[in-house]
């Protein structure tokens, strides 16, 4: 698979979401959701990218399923998730979690019209 520009941002966004995630494992533990997050932002990503003929197989399943993570852990967050914004609390990463997820939706669209053709034809 060829990386365009907008791959780029698709894999900055997810290894900057991950991080922020990641970042929390100091104040929540290793099996905190926030934590695991992280984690499963890299799993994603990993099986989104890799030239690995199972996960080259399921790319679209991918597509849809980075999507959707990155929607609910939005929804979550604007539901369960600390909004004060001090800088020094893990509260402030939330909001930088969310501007690198919401970039990566933003991404993520650039590849919407091959994967609708795709459907389009099975």
């Amino acid at each position: 698979m060829r990386l365009s520009y907008w791959h780029y941002g698709v894999i900055v966004c997810s290894l900057a979401t991950a991080t922020f995630h990641i970042l929390c494992y100091p104040y929540f533990g290793l099996f905190d959701p926030i934590v695991l997050n992280g984690f499963g932002s890299l799993a994603l990503l990993a099986a989104y990218f890799l030239p690995i003929p199972f996960f080259m197989k399921r790319r679209r399943i991918f597509y849809w399923t980075i999507i959707g993570y990155a929607l609910l852990t939005i929804l979550l967050w604007i539901i369960l998730g600390d909004k004060t914004f001090k800088f020094e609390s893990t509260a402030a990463l939330g909001y930088y979690a969310k501007v690198a997820e919401m970039f990566l939706l933003i991404f993520m669209m650039y590849d919407l019209p091959k994967y609708l053709s795709a459907r389009a034809k099975n």
